[in-house]
């Protein structure tokens, strides 16, 4: 039965920049945070009612895409995006009190972390190996047991205060301008009112493998001005050659344009899961190309019915 209690799920366990990007919400204020071992967990909490939302990790700016989350917002049972965050990505070297980066022979973290930090180990801990783990939190829940082992963890620096941990170092990635994107994950409902510095997400699936087949998809946006902000191709798991396109693009489900290019899909495309529009991080406006405001593709409708004669 679904519960009744405000609950966030999030990529866990503690100390992850997954808990901090959620930390940040207001609508996680004064509710429980649940820390979840993987997306797909996090996700079917809210798939079930047990979680009201949940916040996933979806884009990297150095290491790109999240594919775990990509394909479970293409299947299963339908979720919406109606937030989405960015955290700088400043990791932090952190330890059991009283150690020193002299003492140090292995440091454990996610692999990603581990490519973005590779620089300033090689610079500054010469000696150590680096062990990969499940996140950069289970590295630094690690050092909680005495028989870790590993003798430090690059994490982000939220982990530090609930595993007691002392911070040896930090910023000590090698990009400064880091920063991953994270998604607030609810289920399916009306999109929050259009603010003018939307982003509209939704995954297309092709009819076929056949010439033209990703041309025609591009095209519905193109031909009404509608840019796109990301996009690539995920396999169905049908069979090889199957492939559905997973989509960002600028403006609101309730903008014309952006509402033109969605049925154009639906008329060319096998299927079309919309997965919501939402406030933008960065509260940039789109440039309306001449004939795709909403006063222009109305006026055009206008027209039509004039000449049908329905006015």
């Amino acid at each position: 039965m679904p519960t009744t209690k405000r609950r966030f799920a999030y990529l866990g366990p503690a100390g992850t920049f997954t808990e901090q990007a959620l930390r940040s919400l207001k609508e996680s204020k004064d509710a429980e945070a649940l820390a979840c071992p993987t997306v797909t967990v996090a996700l079917d909490e809210v798939r079930n009612g047990d979680a009201l939302g949940a916040v996933v990790p979806i884009e990297s700016s150095v290491e790109g895409s999240v594919p775990v989350t990509l394909d479970e917002l293409a299947t299963g049972s339908p979720l919406m995006i109606t937030r989405e965050i960015t955290v700088p990505v400043a990791f932090s070297l952190l330890a059991r009190r009283g150690m020193a980066l002299r003492d140090l022979r292995s440091v454990a973290t996610h692999p990603h972390a581990a490519a973005q930090t590779r620089k300033w180990v090689a610079a500054n801990l010469p000696q150590v190996e680096v062990v990969h783990t499940a996140s950069t939190a289970a590295a630094a829940a690690g050092l909680a047991d005495a028989d870790c082992a590993w003798d430090a963890a690059i994490s982000a620096p939220l982990a530090a205060e609930p595993y007691d941990l002392d911070e040896l170092a930090a910023r000590i990635g090698d990009n400064r301008e880091a920063i991953t994107r994270f998604v607030l994950v609810t289920r399916p409902g009306r999109p929050a009112p259009r603010t003018g510095a939307d982003k509209t997400s939704l995954v297309a699936f092709m009819q076929d493998d056949h010439p033209g087949a990703l041309m025609e998809i591009l095209q519905q946006f193109t031909i009404r001005g509608v840019n796109l902000t990301r996009i690539e191709s995920r396999p169905t798991g049908a069979a090889l050659g199957h492939y559905c396109f997973s989509i960002d693009c600028e403006g609101h489900v309730d903008d014309a344009r952006v509402g033109e290019a969605l049925m154009g899909l639906h008329r060319v495309c096998f299927d079309v899961r919309f997965l919501g529009s939402y406030e933008r991080h960065d509260g940039k406006t789109p440039a309306i190309q001449s004939g795709t405001s909403d006063a222009e593709f109305t006026g055009a409708k206008d027209w039509l019915k004039g000449i049908r004669g329905e006015t």
